[in-house]
């Protein structure tokens, strides 16, 4: 007959349990998480960092200047990936992605992305990008519309006019010596191969910050994807730029209750600056997962 041992664990036995189970769950051996695919496209001369994760529906994410797949912004990603696959980037001197001798504009940048999903075989996806990944998102949606379904653009705009006073007197006496030991810059040497250029990183994009630009109202409200207008009521944008860009895309005009809405939305953020949006995940994805889930209106 089998003697039937009945083990009693001790504290430290039970919490050795305890913690191995959550450190699996932490790393993903439980939860089922799969590591993101990684690589490098050749797209226009460069050799442009992307991750992919989760499934689904394709979303092109596109961060802001000095930013890469990390810290915050990685957030968003994981955040956005459980729900559809993220195509999330690295854009030009960007994180893991090298410069080039080639202008940082929203025309270069959004023909990579173009470039980008055709390497990556897929023929359409929706693309949501925050600040200098705001205006690539727009400009693709002008230069590029039959690779985009939908646009998501947080805080960005079609012209440099729509700054509020005062915001191009700030660039010319900012210096790389000003962001010595900063988060991004020590991020920035982590990542990048060429982690001795910063200085040459930080001149070429500040250039293109001082650059004057206007994607052309005309052409965008030509532009046929719904767009998602997402800013802080301080994030640095004129209010009315920011509702003149919603009207050209038939926004603002209509009472909801009477007729047919527009395709495209807007939102404005209280209490909410430019830097700060970024803190506002866990409101903004779920506007964003709705916008990109929503059906077509009937007329």
């Amino acid at each position: 007959m089998r003697k039937i041992i009945h083990w009693k664990p001790n504290v430290k036995t039970t919490a050795f349990i305890l913690t191995t189970l959550l450190t699996m769950l932490l790393s993903g051996d439980v939860s089922g998480q799969q590591k993101p695919v990684t690589g490098y496209a050749p797209v226009n001369g460069l050799k442009m960092y992307y991750e992919i994760h989760g499934s689904g529906e394709p979303v092109v994410l596109l961060h802001g200047a000095f930013m890469a797949i990390s810290g915050e912004w990685e957030e968003w990603v994981k955040e956005l990936a459980k729900t559809r696959k993220v195509i999330a980037v690295e854009m030009q001197g960007h994180g893991r992605t090298a410069d080039i001798k080639r202008d940082m504009t929203s025309e270069n940048f959004s023909d990579d992305v173009a470039a980008l999903l055709d390497h990556l075989k897929i023929a359409r996806a929706d693309i949501v990008g925050y600040s200098l990944g705001g205006s690539v998102a727009l400009q693709t949606a002008i230069r590029h519309p039959e690779k985009v379904r939908k646009i998501v653009s947080i805080s960005a705009a079609i012209s440099s006019g729509g700054w509020v006073e005062g915001v191009s007197d700030f660039w010319p006496n900012f210096t790389w010596e000003m962001m010595k030991g900063t988060p991004a810059e020590v991020e920035w040497k982590n990542l990048n191969p060429n982690p001795d250029k910063f200085p040459e990183f930080f001149d070429h994009l500040k250039a293109t910050a001082m650059r004057p630009y206007d994607f052309g109202a005309d052409k965008f409200k030509a532009t046929k994807a719904p767009i998602f207008f997402i800013h802080g009521d301080a994030d640095g944008f004129r209010l009315d730029a920011i509702a003149e860009m919603y009207r050209l895309k038939g926004g603002g005009n209509t009472h909801g209750d009477m007729q047919p809405r527009p395709e495209s939305r807007l939102a404005i953020l209280p209490d909410t600056t430019h830097v700060t949006l970024m803190n506002r995940m866990s409101i903004i994805v779920p506007m964003i997962n709705d916008f990109l889930d929503a059906k077509p209106q009937k007329q």
